[in-house]
């Protein structure tokens, strides 16, 4: 496949980036709502509508920036969808539930994208732009979602692993370990931008992107070719 240029990758990166943020923040709101909580969906967040639950910096500009930079790690935010806490029939342990639906939708997306890339593979890839564009957008699907639930399974709060913890843990450590959220995003970025997250989490990511290669049915070194290729490495 021919080097793709800077308004083929941004082309590819669009539909992926923009879906597995925003049916991330729609499955908390589900699952908020099945478990007594119908905040989300009173107010319209409980929608598929990219424009519902894009923030400018954290769904545009700082994902889009880091396409951008040399490296091989994404990161990015939405808006949170409102839970009410108080409208779960048990809230300790529902809270933990809703967060985990957020990593989980990730999870059933990079599945998806994975049988995108094995449709894409039917056609001719060296003759048809379409099955191409299958392909990449697939490997971007795959990875995009990998990192997102790989990093917000990180237990550490306010990410959803830290309230997966924060769940499970009992009452008294339960609450002193919650007491970390104020500081959560700044270590957060600290870990980002001394290099220790990407350490810490990259042994995983390679770990479901290897399970998503046997899925869309290539092989690893293709995948990672084709994802060198999307990142301009």
């Amino acid at each position: 496949m021919d080097e793709l240029t800077l308004l083929q990758r941004v082309a590819v990166w669009v539909l992926p980036v923009l879906f597995a943020i925003t049916v991330h923040e729609t499955a908390h709101g589900w699952m908020a709502l099945r478990l007594g909580d119908p905040t989300a969906m009173m107010l319209g967040r409980l929608t598929l509508n990219p424009i519902k639950h894009i923030d400018p910096v954290g769904t545009i500009l700082v994902p889009g920036l880091m396409l951008l930079l040399p490296g091989n790690f994404l990161f990015g935010w939405a808006k949170p969808v409102p839970i009410t806490w108080a409208n779960l029939k048990q809230p300790k342990r529902d809270m933990a539930i809703v967060a985990l639906a957020g990593p989980g939708s990730n999870l059933l997306m990079a599945i998806f994208w994975a049988l995108v890339i094995r449709l894409g593979f039917l056609f001719n890839p060296s003759t048809s732009e379409a099955a191409i564009y299958l392909i990449y957008t697939g490997v971007a699907g795959i990875f995009i979602n990998t990192i997102l639930m790989v990093l917000n399974l990180l237990p550490l709060p306010p990410l959803d692993g830290g309230r997966i913890l924060t769940g499970l843990l009992p009452g008294p450590l339960s609450y002193r370990f919650g007491r970390i959220e104020p500081y959560g995003f700044i270590i957060l970025i600290a870990l980002l931008v001394t290099g220790i997250l990407g350490m810490i989490l990259w042994p995983f990511v390679m770990l479901v992107l290897a399970a998503m290669t046997a899925v869309a049915g290539v092989d690893s070194s293709v995948f990672m070719s084709l994802l060198l290729a999307l990142l301009n490495q």
